[in-house]
């Protein structure tokens, strides 16, 4: 049941349909509004939902008496099926939607659709929602708006539709041949301005229009069939230009997989061979296996850092590379720039021995990038203080050059074409890392000295004087005995011959006693006491960690005989004995 007394039914029916009226169904439903055992026509209650106290012991489908022009019911049938009902359920009960006595009628008889009731055909019909006598006011007829929905038709036009649609489909159906390529219409492959979906009909479709053949010839300018095969050439085009841009995207598609497939899972790319020509690379300190492939990547060495590295996994030794200069070729594959780094003939590194003077060192460097001679050594000297000395390094006018002792000796990348200031920084920077795990403090309060500055200067006269790492500690002792106030023996003189070369930047063994006693030099300790006024060379590690824990044997004296082995004794007469054994080998008699 739905609002305002709509009945069971399944549709409304549209009051303008000339069937309106028609028991409908096969005559098994009486129209909407009509009583069930008579002619009259009944309304609803004015409230719908009033119902009384009944029974639906009589059939709401009982058919109405009243005769349609297509369907009609016997009365005498009907009074027989109003017996038999009322002999099965006992007495009728009254249709609790019927009009009920005194009742004010709300409608009049039409559907609450906005349908009238049945009228007898030729009458015109009433607008259900006019107002009426104690009914609703009137309200939009929603069948009249372009909102409402189509009216349903009756089963007998609906019988109609169907069949019409049916045959329209048929017809359809039998002119539509799907075996017959159909020919496209769209613009982008017809070439035409046509709307998408219009399509061009033959001059053969239509026989019966003469004249339009001729006008349409006349419009387009060609013949239709002509227009046919310029569609379908222009539709062949439109199908190869798209199946070009689909090679090619599948081309670069195929492309960029097959080289992300490369990169991640296949061999790195790399040169055959030993290369040719030669090329110098300097590999910085502290530099691994990637930070030299790409350096020797970049100097066209080798082709790509991902072989050099796997080389370098494959080599046993490749662990073993090192900073330097290396001189290589171009080209090489990563195995052969392995191998050749790894043979010392290739590493062109510049490298400063330990117990070097500054002077070789400047000398050297003016070498290798093909400087004037003196060169370096002025910069040396310009620069000195801007180059990174600490700040204990000693302010002394006597002192020849302040960076004597921080060219610290390793090896070195000096690149041609680099400046010799960078060298420089470089050799001061490492002796400042190597000396800052040095306890030079310490050390100068243990021996009594001036601070780390003559620490250093005794680490270099024992770095120039011994000859093994087997005297270096014994030499240090000799140092800080003869700088004992109590030496009475040298009377606090050093009398290093290594000193006096230096003063005189030269390494001779023969000396005369009347020079080298005369030369009032301070860096002569023949003729002054104590400590040189700077470091003599550049020590290395070994020298100075001599100096910080020397032999406690006593020793005063040492001699070479031999120039392989040096003899330290502890007393003047065991010296003197080995001295007079020297000059009798170089013939000094």
């Amino acid at each position: 049941m739905t609002e305002y007394g709509r009945g069971p039914g399944s549709e409304p029916w549209h009051p303008e349909d000339p069937l309106y009226g028609d028991q409908g169904w096969g005559g098994q439903q009486a129209a909407h509004g009509q009583g069930q055992y008579g002619d009259q026509q009944q309304s609803f209650p004015q409230d719908p939902y009033a119902q009384q106290q009944q029974s639906y012991a009589q059939d709401p489908y009982a058919q109405n008496h009243q005769q349609y022009p297509h369907q009609q019911y016997d009365q005498q049938n009907q009074q027989q099926y109003d017996q038999q009902n009322q002999q099965q359920y006992g007495t009728p009960q009254q249709d609790p939607y019927a009009q009920q006595p005194g009742a004010q009628p709300q409608y009049n008889g039409g559907w609450d659709t906005g349908q009238q009731a049945a009228m007898p055909y030729g009458a015109e019909p009433q607008d259900p929602y006019a107002q009426q006598p104690g009914g609703y006011e009137a309200s939009q007829d929603y069948y009249g708006t372009p909102e409402a929905y189509p009216p349903p038709q009756p089963p007998g036009r609906r019988d109609a539709a169907a069949e019409q649609q049916q045959q329209q489909h048929q017809q359809q159906s039998t002119e539509w041949d799907p075996d017959e390529p159909q020919e496209e219409t769209h613009p982008f492959f017809t070439g035409a301005d046509e709307p998408a979906g219009r399509e061009p009909r033959d001059d053969d479709d239509d026989p019966d229009d003469d004249g339009s053949r001729s006008s349409r010839r006349d419009r387009g300018g060609s013949d239709r069939r002509g227009g046919k095969g310029k569609k379908k050439s222009r539709s062949g085009v439109a199908c190869l230009v798209v199946s070009v841009v689909l090679v090619g995207g599948l081309g670069g598609v195929t492309y960029v997989g097959y080289t992300f497939w490369q990169n991640k899972f296949g061999a790195p790319a790399d040169y055959a061979g030993a290369g040719s020509g030669q090329v110098e690379v300097e590999i910085p300190e502290g530099s691994l296996g990637y930070d030299i492939a790409n350096i020797l990547r970049k100097e066209g060495v080798i082709k790509s850092s991902d072989a050099f590295v796997a080389a370098q996994n494959d080599n046993p030794k490749g662990k073993l590379l090192q900073a330097g200069v290396y001189l290589l070729k171009k080209e090489m594959s990563a195995a052969s720039a392995i191998e050749l780094m790894l043979d010392p003939k290739s590493q062109n590194a510049f490298v400063i021995p330990e117990g070097t003077r500054n002077a070789r060192v400047y000398e050297k460097i003016d070498e290798r990038l093909e400087l004037e001679k003196g060169t370096t050594a002025k910069v040396a000297k310009a620069k000195a203080e801007s180059l990174g000395l600490p700040d204990w390094v000693g302010d002394n006018p006597d002192v020849k050059d302040p960076l004597e002792g921080f060219l610290y000796p390793a090896a070195y990348p000096v690149a041609k074409g680099s400046k010799p200031e960078d060298a420089l920084k470089r050799m001061v920077a490492r002796a400042n890392k190597e000396y800052a795990d040095i306890d030079f403090e310490a050390t100068a309060k243990k021996f009594n000295l001036d601070g780390p500055w003559q620490v250093l200067t005794v680490a270099s006269l024992v770095q120039a004087e011994g000859l093994t790492h087997d005297d270096f500690r014994k030499m240090a002792e000799v140092v800080y005995n003869r700088l004992e106030p109590d030496n009475t023996i040298t009377n606090r003189k050093l009398e290093f011959d290594s000193a006096f070369n230096y003063l005189m930047k030269q390494s001779k063994i023969k000396i005369s006693s009347k020079e080298i006693r005369t030369n009032p030099d301070p860096y002569n300790t023949y003729y002054h006491t104590g400590l040189p006024p700077g470091p003599i060379s550049n020590p290395g590690m070994d020298a100075i960690k001599a100096s910080l824990d020397p032999t406690t044997n006593g020793y005063m004296f040492f001699i070479s005989l031999d120039g392989k082995k040096t003899n330290f004794t502890k007393t003047v007469e065991e010296h003197e004995k080995l001295n007079t054994k020297w000059k009798e080998q170089q013939g000094l008699g």
